[in-house]
């Protein structure tokens, strides 16, 4: 089941949102460079203030009673990118590990196109990671290509990540 995050949620999203992301990149940052990170994206204030922007949803996919991860997508100024007209953006996609494999990032992933496509928005795009293979393949068998690319700070450290678009109409 995929359920809308409320605002009564921040502080277990801030959890998952930390925890996913250090089980996916923590081999490749320090743990200052990680706890800086989540300072500046998965602190309890900043995590609030994405969930009362209108152009933003945040939702939690459930397996059973537990959170096994969690989907971000924007739209309008809300996009940490405004280089596409019409654009719908997946910020970010996190499966918890314990739970990968198991077709909950492909069940979000599809619940996030669904979404900009029923909303009529002509583009969809993301930034991956430009190491981040296995997620690279896994958005080209939806028909995404790169188009550009940005950097992308943990903690002081700049990382790279392409971008990414599917033309949805």
């Amino acid at each position: 089941m995929i359920r809308k995050v409320e605002k009564a949620d921040v502080g277990v999203l801030s959890k998952i949102a930390k925890q996913t992301f250090s089980e996916t990149f923590a081999h490749d940052n320090t743990e200052e460079q990680l706890q800086e990170y989540f300072e500046e994206s998965y602190s309890l204030r900043v995590l609030s203030t994405e969930l009362e922007n209108p152009e933003s949803e945040t939702y939690f996919i459930m397996h059973e009673e537990e959170i096994a991860g969690f989907l971000k997508v924007n739209w309008g100024s809300a996009q940490t990118e405004r280089e596409l007209e019409d654009a719908f953006e997946i910020q970010r996609l996190y499966v918890l590990q314990k739970f990968q494999g198991f077709g909950f990032g492909k069940q979000l992933f599809e619940f996030a196109l669904e979404l900009a496509e029923k909303n009529g928005f002509s583009w969809a795009w993301l930034g991956v990671w430009e190491h981040n293979t296995k997620a690279q393949a896994f958005y080209n068998r939806y028909g995404f290509e790169k188009f550009s690319q940005h950097h992308f700070m943990v903690g002081q450290k700049v990382d790279t990540d392409w971008l990414l678009k599917k033309k949805l109409r």
